[in-house]
C-alpha cells in the first residue's frame, strides 16, 4: 500500500493565509502547494483551500472550496455557499443532502413558475409505488415530510419566485420577489410543466379524471377497470396508452392528425393492440360529468367533418407533452431546442461552472423517480467539484457519513 501524503503547515507572518505542501517524499518537490485562508462570517468560519502546481513541474491548476458556512465578499457582502431554485422532488432531495454536508442550503421554492411550492406532485392524489408507504401516499403528504426533513437539516426555505438570476459572473445572484442573493453555486430545479388543453372544464377535474402522468396516476383505484381515454400523437401519448392498458378495461387514443406521429415502432405496438382504440382527426372539445359531479366522458369534434360525439371515459390523460421551466437561464447556460438544461454526461454540471441542473429541467423523463437521484447528484457533482476529490479536510466531512 502507498503511504499517505504528508501534510506539512508552515505560517509566515505576511498575510493570515496558511501555507500547506504536500510531498511524496523527501526527495523529490511537492507537485502542488495548497493554501488554505480562514475568514470570519456572521455565520461562523469559512474556508477556502486553494490548489497551485509547483513551478518546477508542469499540470493543471484546481481550485478548491471547503466551506461550512456563508462567505463575505471583500466588501463584506454575505456570499451563500449554494443556492437551490425549485421545490419538487429533486429540489427538495439536493436541499436536504446539501443541508446534511452543512453547506447551508438557501432554497426558493417558488409559486407561480411551477406551481405551488412541491411541484408536480402537489397535484397527485394517491402516490402508492413510493418505497416505505405500504399504503400509498398523498403527493402533498410526500412532499411536505421533504420539505420537513431538508428545514430540519438546517436549509433556509423562501416560498418566494426567483424573478431573475445572472450567472455570468461569480459570485452569482439570485434575485427573488424579496430579496437578492450572491452564492457560489446554484442548483436549478424547477421542473417542467405539464401542457394542458385548456378545456372549460379541466380546472374541475384536474386530478379527479385529467391527468398528466399515466404512470403516476394510472393504477389509481379511481382509474382501475374503467374506460379511459390519452390525447396526442406522439411517443409520449402512444407510450401512456400502452401503459395504461395495464390497468383500464379498455384505452382510447385521440389524435388530432390523420396519423400518428411516434416512432414506426410505437406506431405498431399501438395498432395492433386489441386494447386500444386510435381515432384520428378527432379534438377534445370538453369533459362530461354524471349526477354525482363525477367525470363520466369526453365531447370530441371530429375536424374533417365537424361532427360532435360524446365517449364513455373515467379518464382522460394528457400526452402532449411538457415544457421545461428554464426561463431564467435563456441565454446564460446551454439550452437544447425544446428549452432543456444541457448536462455534460453522467453529471448535473451545465455549461457554466457552478450552475447544475437537476430533475425534469435536464432530463426529460415524467416519473418523478430520477428527480431524487438528480438532486442527489447536484450535490455530489457540487461537493466534489469544489473539494471532497482532493482535499483530506474534505474527506473527513463527508456529507456527515452519508457515503453518495
Amino acid at each position: 500500500m502507498a503511504a499517505s501524503p504528508k501534510i506539512g503547515i508552515g505560517i509566515a507572518s505576511v498575510s493570515s493565509t496558511h501555507r500547506v505542501s504536500a510531498a511524496s517524499s523527501a526527495l523529490s518537490p511537492p507537485s502542488h502547494l495548497f493554501f488554505l485562508t480562514t475568514t470570519t462570517t456572521r455565520r461562523g468560519s469559512s474556508f477556502l483551500l486553494r490548489q497551485q502546481p509547483n513551478r518546477t513541474r508542469s499540470s493543471d491548476s484546481l481550485r478548491l472550496r471547503v466551506s461550512a458556512t456563508s462567505s463575505p465578499s471583500s466588501s463584506g457582502e454575505i456570499i451563500e455557499n449554494v443556492v437551490i431554485i425549485g421545490s419538487g422532488p429533486a429540489g427538495y432531495t439536493a436541499a436536504i443532502y446539501a443541508a446534511r454536508a452543512n453547506l447551508k442550503p438557501v432554497v426558493f421554492e417558488g409559486y407561480q413558475m411551477g406551481g405551488v411550492p412541491g411541484g408536480q406532485l402537489m397535484t397527485t392524489t394517491e402516490v402508492e409505488n413510493f418505497p416505505g408507504f405500504p399504503d400509498g401516499i398523498t403527493g402533498p403528504d410526500l412532499m411536505e415530510r421533504m420539505r420537513k426533513q431538508a428545514e430540519r437539516w438546517g436549509a433556509e426555505l423562501y416560498p418566494e419566485d426567483v424573478e431573475s438570476l445572472s450567472v455570468k459572473t461569480a459570485p452569482f445572484t439570485v434575485q427573488s420577489s424579496e430579496r437578492k442573493v450572491k452564492c457560489h453555486s446554484i442548483i436549478y430545479a424547477t421542473g417542467a410543466t405539464a401542457k394542458r388543453l385548456r378545456l372549460p372544464r379541466e380546472e374541475e377535474f384536474w386530478s379527479r379524471g385529467i391527468s398528466a402522468c399515466a404512470i403516476c396516476d394510472g393504477a389509481s383505484p379511481l382509474f382501475k377497470g374503467q374506460v379511459l381515454a390519452v390525447v396526442g400523437g406522439g411517443d409520449t401519448a402512444t407510450e401512456e396508452a400502452l401503459y395504461l392498458t395495464k390497468y383500464a378495461r379498455h384505452v382510447h387514443l385521440l389524435v388530432r392528425r390523420d396519423q400518428l406521429r411516434a416512432s414506426k415502432a410505437m406506431q405498431d405496438r399501438v395498432i395492433n393492440n386489441p386494447n386500444i382504440t386510435v381515432h384520428y382527426n378527432t379534438e377534445t372539445v370538453d369533459v362530461l360529468s354524471n349526477t354525482k359531479g363525477q367525470m363520466s366522458g369526453i365531447l370530441l369534434r371530429r375536424l374533417d367533418t365537424g361532427e360532435e360525439t360524446e365517449l364513455e371515459a373515467k379518464g382522460l390523460f394528457y400526452g402532449i407533452g411538457h415544457s421545461p421551466n428554464s426561463q431564467l437561464l435563456e441565454g446564460q447556460v446551454e439550452l437544447d431546442s425544446s428549452g432543456y438544461v444541457l448536462v455534460r454526461e453522467g453529471t448535473s454540471n451545465t455549461s457554466v461552472e457552478g450552475v447544475f441542473a437537476a430533475g425534469d429541467v435536464q432530463v426529460m423523463l415524467w416519473n418523478f423517480y430520477p428527480s431524487f437521484n438528480v438532486g442527489i447528484n447536484s450535490v455530489k457533482s457540487y461537493w466534489f467539484d469544489n473539494c471532497v476529490s482532493y482535499s483530506p479536510i474534505c474527506h473527513s466531512r463527508t456529507m456527515n457519513g452519508d457515503k453518495l
